[in-house]
Protein backbone atom coordinates (compact mmCIF):
# COMPACT_ATOMS: atom_id res chain seq x y z
CA UNK A 1 0.00 0.00 0.00
CA UNK A 2 0.95 3.48 -0.49
CA UNK A 3 0.76 6.55 2.00
CA UNK A 4 1.31 9.97 1.61
CA UNK A 5 0.62 13.21 2.65
CA UNK A 6 -1.74 15.58 0.82
CA UNK A 7 -2.42 20.13 0.96
CA UNK A 8 -6.41 19.59 1.74
CA UNK A 9 -7.63 23.01 2.24
CA UNK A 10 -3.97 24.53 3.97
CA UNK A 11 -4.04 21.67 6.22
CA UNK A 12 -1.09 18.30 5.47
CA UNK A 13 -3.84 15.43 5.35
CA UNK A 14 -2.41 11.70 5.72
CA UNK A 15 -3.99 9.46 3.30
CA UNK A 16 -3.83 6.26 1.51
CA UNK A 17 -2.65 6.03 -2.20
CA UNK A 18 -4.44 4.02 -4.97
CA UNK A 19 -1.98 1.92 -6.92
CA UNK A 20 -2.45 3.76 -9.68
CA UNK A 21 -1.15 6.60 -8.15
CA UNK A 22 -4.43 8.98 -8.55
CA UNK A 23 -6.77 8.82 -5.96
CA UNK A 24 -6.90 9.31 -2.35
CA UNK A 25 -8.69 8.29 0.99
CA UNK A 26 -8.03 9.91 4.37
CA UNK A 27 -6.39 8.15 7.05
CA UNK A 28 -9.06 8.90 9.21
CA UNK A 29 -10.82 6.13 7.55
CA UNK A 30 -8.50 3.91 8.53
CA UNK A 31 -8.25 5.34 12.00
CA UNK A 32 -11.70 7.32 13.16
CA UNK A 33 -11.00 11.01 14.29
CA UNK A 34 -7.19 10.73 13.26
CA UNK A 35 -5.70 14.72 12.76
CA UNK A 36 -2.24 13.55 13.11
CA UNK A 37 0.67 13.48 10.59
CA UNK A 38 2.93 11.04 9.03
CA UNK A 39 4.57 10.31 12.22
CA UNK A 40 1.75 9.81 14.35
CA UNK A 41 0.48 7.92 11.34
CA UNK A 42 3.15 5.18 12.13
CA UNK A 43 2.81 5.29 15.84
CA UNK A 44 -0.56 4.28 15.98
CA UNK A 45 -0.41 2.05 12.98
CA UNK A 46 3.76 0.27 13.74
CA UNK A 47 2.62 -2.11 10.95
CA UNK A 48 0.86 -0.69 8.19
CA UNK A 49 -2.80 -1.47 7.27
CA UNK A 50 -2.97 -4.10 4.60
CA UNK A 51 -5.52 -2.67 2.91
CA UNK A 52 -7.14 0.36 2.51
CA UNK A 53 -10.81 -1.21 3.72
CA UNK A 54 -13.87 0.24 2.06
CA UNK A 55 -14.98 3.65 1.05
CA UNK A 56 -14.57 5.96 -1.64
CA UNK A 57 -11.87 7.17 -3.43
CA UNK A 58 -11.47 11.11 -4.21
CA UNK A 59 -8.97 12.81 -6.98
CA UNK A 60 -5.68 14.14 -6.09
CA UNK A 61 -5.78 15.90 -9.41
CA UNK A 62 -5.95 20.08 -7.51
CA UNK A 63 -3.64 18.96 -4.38
CA UNK A 64 -0.51 19.63 -3.77
CA UNK A 65 1.37 16.23 -2.82
CA UNK A 66 3.51 16.87 -0.22
CA UNK A 67 6.77 14.98 1.09
CA UNK A 68 5.19 11.98 2.61
CA UNK A 69 6.83 12.91 5.93
CA UNK A 70 6.78 16.86 5.62
CA UNK A 71 8.35 17.76 8.95
CA UNK A 72 10.22 15.11 10.51
CA UNK A 73 11.04 15.26 14.03
CA UNK A 74 14.68 13.82 13.45
CA UNK A 75 17.65 14.81 11.36
CA UNK A 76 17.42 12.40 8.22
CA UNK A 77 19.77 9.75 8.30
CA UNK A 78 22.39 9.19 5.55
CA UNK A 79 24.30 6.62 4.53
CA UNK A 80 27.63 7.51 2.30
CA UNK A 81 29.33 6.08 -0.02
CA UNK A 82 27.47 3.16 -0.22
CA UNK A 83 27.40 1.58 -3.33
CA UNK A 84 30.90 0.18 -4.76
CA UNK A 85 30.75 2.02 -8.44
CA UNK A 86 30.12 5.48 -6.38
CA UNK A 87 33.25 4.96 -4.15
CA UNK A 88 35.17 4.33 -7.32
CA UNK A 89 33.98 7.17 -9.16
CA UNK A 90 34.23 9.76 -6.36
CA UNK A 91 37.82 8.25 -5.32
CA UNK A 92 38.76 9.43 -9.34
CA UNK A 93 37.16 13.33 -8.76
CA UNK A 94 39.88 14.80 -6.11
CA UNK A 95 37.06 15.12 -3.87
CA UNK A 96 38.43 15.81 0.05
CA UNK A 97 36.10 13.62 1.78
CA UNK A 98 36.50 10.75 -1.16
CA UNK A 99 40.28 9.80 -1.63
CA UNK A 100 41.47 7.04 -3.37
CA UNK A 101 41.13 4.44 -0.72
CA UNK A 102 39.35 0.64 0.07
CA UNK A 103 35.97 0.30 0.29
CA UNK A 104 34.37 1.48 3.63
CA UNK A 105 35.12 -0.98 6.68
CA UNK A 106 31.87 0.68 8.58
CA UNK A 107 28.81 2.68 7.18
CA UNK A 108 29.61 5.94 6.97
CA UNK A 109 26.89 8.25 8.66
CA UNK A 110 25.88 11.62 8.30
CA UNK A 111 22.58 13.71 8.88
CA UNK A 112 20.79 16.36 6.80
CA UNK A 113 18.48 18.44 8.82
CA UNK A 114 14.53 18.25 8.89
CA UNK A 115 14.72 21.59 7.27
CA UNK A 116 15.86 20.35 3.87
CA UNK A 117 12.80 18.37 3.23
CA UNK A 118 10.37 19.47 0.27
CA UNK A 119 7.78 17.17 -1.73
CA UNK A 120 7.02 15.59 -5.48
CA UNK A 121 7.06 18.31 -7.50
CA UNK A 122 8.57 21.05 -5.63
CA UNK A 123 12.03 23.29 -6.58
CA UNK A 124 15.10 22.97 -5.21
CA UNK A 125 16.96 26.23 -4.81
CA UNK A 126 20.44 26.67 -6.19
CA UNK A 127 21.40 29.41 -3.83
CA UNK A 128 24.00 30.62 -6.45
CA UNK A 129 25.81 33.22 -3.60
CA UNK A 130 26.56 30.03 -1.54
CA UNK A 131 27.87 27.02 -3.97
CA UNK A 132 28.94 26.37 -7.45
CA UNK A 133 28.89 22.53 -7.42
CA UNK A 134 25.07 21.56 -6.48
CA UNK A 135 24.86 17.67 -7.51
CA UNK A 136 22.41 15.01 -6.94
CA UNK A 137 22.03 11.71 -5.59
CA UNK A 138 19.19 9.47 -5.88
CA UNK A 139 18.55 6.95 -2.98
CA UNK A 140 16.30 4.66 -1.73
CA UNK A 141 15.20 5.61 2.07
CA UNK A 142 13.81 3.18 4.88
CA UNK A 143 11.08 4.41 6.90
CA UNK A 144 10.94 3.09 10.54
CA UNK A 145 7.54 1.92 12.14
CA UNK A 146 9.03 -0.16 15.48
CA UNK A 147 11.27 1.59 17.52
CA UNK A 148 14.74 -0.23 18.94
CA UNK A 149 17.94 -0.08 20.16
CA UNK A 150 20.69 -2.96 19.46
CA UNK A 151 18.20 -4.61 17.22
CA UNK A 152 19.94 -7.19 15.68
CA UNK A 153 20.48 -7.86 11.58
CA UNK A 154 17.95 -10.89 11.48
CA UNK A 155 15.54 -8.33 13.02
CA UNK A 156 15.45 -5.44 11.53
CA UNK A 157 12.96 -5.74 8.70
CA UNK A 158 10.58 -5.77 11.48
CA UNK A 159 11.41 -2.64 12.32
CA UNK A 160 10.98 -1.47 8.76
CA UNK A 161 7.43 0.51 8.30
CA UNK A 162 7.94 1.19 4.37
CA UNK A 163 10.18 3.04 1.57
CA UNK A 164 10.25 6.21 -0.28
CA UNK A 165 12.92 7.51 -2.27
CA UNK A 166 15.44 10.61 -1.41
CA UNK A 167 17.35 13.02 -3.53
CA UNK A 168 20.61 14.09 -1.25
CA UNK A 169 20.74 17.24 -2.83
CA UNK A 170 24.54 18.52 -2.46
CA UNK A 171 26.43 21.18 -2.85
CA UNK A 172 30.44 19.28 -3.36
CA UNK A 173 32.65 23.00 -3.02
CA UNK A 174 31.05 23.49 0.59
CA UNK A 175 31.66 20.01 1.41
CA UNK A 176 35.19 20.61 0.86
CA UNK A 177 35.45 23.99 1.71
CA UNK A 178 34.03 22.51 5.51
CA UNK A 179 35.57 18.65 5.59
CA UNK A 180 32.29 17.75 6.57
CA UNK A 181 29.38 16.93 4.61
CA UNK A 182 26.14 18.89 7.25
CA UNK A 183 26.01 22.14 5.82
CA UNK A 184 26.51 21.24 1.91
CA UNK A 185 23.71 19.25 1.95
CA UNK A 186 21.15 20.83 4.41
CA UNK A 187 20.53 23.71 3.07
CA UNK A 188 16.66 24.69 2.59
CA UNK A 189 14.90 22.26 0.03
CA UNK A 190 18.29 19.78 -0.16
CA UNK A 191 16.26 16.81 0.51
CA UNK A 192 13.50 16.18 -2.02
CA UNK A 193 11.05 12.42 -0.21
CA UNK A 194 8.95 11.06 -1.82
CA UNK A 195 6.37 11.20 -4.02
CA UNK A 196 4.64 8.40 -0.93
CA UNK A 197 5.65 6.03 1.48
CA UNK A 198 5.26 2.31 0.18
CA UNK A 199 4.48 0.29 3.01
CA UNK A 200 7.06 -2.83 3.52
CA UNK A 201 5.23 -5.65 2.79
CA UNK A 202 5.47 -4.79 -0.90
CA UNK A 203 8.74 -4.38 -1.47
CA UNK A 204 12.21 -7.01 -1.69
CA UNK A 205 14.70 -3.60 -0.82
CA UNK A 206 17.33 -5.98 -1.59
CA UNK A 207 17.04 -5.95 -5.56
CA UNK A 208 15.83 -2.69 -6.83
CA UNK A 209 16.52 -0.44 -9.64
CA UNK A 210 17.55 3.18 -8.84
CA UNK A 211 17.66 5.17 -11.67
CA UNK A 212 18.11 9.15 -11.97
CA UNK A 213 17.84 11.23 -15.17
CA UNK A 214 18.60 14.92 -15.80
CA UNK A 215 16.86 16.77 -18.33
CA UNK A 216 15.92 13.16 -19.81
CA UNK A 217 19.46 12.33 -19.61
CA UNK A 218 19.96 8.96 -17.68
CA UNK A 219 22.95 9.70 -15.49
CA UNK A 220 22.39 6.97 -12.89
CA UNK A 221 21.57 3.30 -13.18
CA UNK A 222 22.12 1.15 -9.96
CA UNK A 223 20.34 -1.87 -8.33
CA UNK A 224 20.59 -2.35 -4.58
CA UNK A 225 22.02 -5.63 -4.94
CA UNK A 226 25.18 -3.75 -5.06
CA UNK A 227 25.32 -2.07 -1.70
CA UNK A 228 28.20 -2.40 0.24
CA UNK A 229 26.27 -2.11 3.55
CA UNK A 230 22.43 -3.95 3.33
CA UNK A 231 19.85 -2.14 5.33
CA UNK A 232 20.20 -4.55 8.25
CA UNK A 233 23.44 -3.72 8.82
CA UNK A 234 22.50 0.07 8.48
CA UNK A 235 19.78 -0.60 10.55
CA UNK A 236 22.22 -2.67 13.39
CA UNK A 237 24.95 -0.05 12.78
CA UNK A 238 22.82 3.06 13.55
CA UNK A 239 20.81 1.26 16.25
CA UNK A 240 23.52 -0.12 18.09
CA UNK A 241 23.96 2.76 20.70
CA UNK A 242 20.73 5.22 19.95
CA UNK A 243 16.82 3.86 19.98
CA UNK A 244 15.59 4.22 15.96
CA UNK A 245 12.32 5.98 16.50
CA UNK A 246 9.32 5.62 14.58
CA UNK A 247 8.98 8.30 11.59
CA UNK A 248 12.96 8.17 11.38
CA UNK A 249 14.05 8.33 7.54
CA UNK A 250 17.41 6.61 6.78
CA UNK A 251 18.56 7.09 3.23
CA UNK A 252 21.08 4.42 1.82
CA UNK A 253 23.34 5.47 -0.43
CA UNK A 254 23.38 6.44 -4.29
CA UNK A 255 25.29 4.59 -7.21
CA UNK A 256 27.20 6.00 -9.31
CA UNK A 257 26.37 8.35 -12.06
CA UNK A 258 26.09 12.04 -10.02
CA UNK A 259 27.80 15.27 -11.61
CA UNK A 260 30.57 15.38 -9.85
CA UNK A 261 31.51 11.72 -11.04
CA UNK A 262 32.07 12.92 -14.67
CA UNK A 263 34.74 14.75 -16.86
CA UNK A 264 34.20 17.41 -17.41
CA UNK A 265 31.44 17.48 -13.82
CA UNK A 266 27.96 17.94 -15.00
CA UNK A 267 26.66 20.05 -12.38
CA UNK A 268 23.49 21.40 -11.86
CA UNK A 269 21.78 24.31 -13.18
CA UNK A 270 19.03 26.50 -12.70
CA UNK A 271 15.70 25.10 -14.68
CA UNK A 272 17.29 21.12 -14.52
CA UNK A 273 14.61 18.59 -14.30
CA UNK A 274 15.33 15.54 -11.86
CA UNK A 275 13.61 12.90 -12.11
CA UNK A 276 13.95 9.80 -9.90
CA UNK A 277 12.63 6.23 -10.05
CA UNK A 278 13.15 3.37 -7.91
CA UNK A 279 11.01 -0.34 -9.08
CA UNK A 280 7.98 -0.73 -6.63
CA UNK A 281 7.96 2.66 -4.98
CA UNK A 282 6.96 5.67 -7.55
CA UNK A 283 9.04 8.34 -9.30
CA UNK A 284 10.28 11.70 -7.82
CA UNK A 285 10.49 14.92 -10.11
CA UNK A 286 12.12 18.18 -8.79
CA UNK A 287 13.12 21.21 -10.82
CA UNK A 288 16.01 23.56 -9.96
CA UNK A 289 15.18 26.72 -9.39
Amino acid sequence: MRFGTLDIDDRATVVVISDDGQQYREASELLPGFTGDMTDFILRQPAPPRDAGTGTWKPINGHQLLAPIPTPRRNIFCIGKNYHDHVKELSQTGLASAPAAPLPSAPIVFTKAPSSVVGDGAAVQSFPEVTSQLDYEAELAVVIGKPGRAIRKEDAFNHVWGYTIVNDISARDVQQRHGQWFLGKSMDTFCPMGPWIVSAAGVDAGKLGVRCWINGELRQDGNTRDLIFDIPTIIATLSSGMTLQPGDVIATGTPAGVGFGFNPPKFLKPGDVMRISIDGIGTLTNRVS
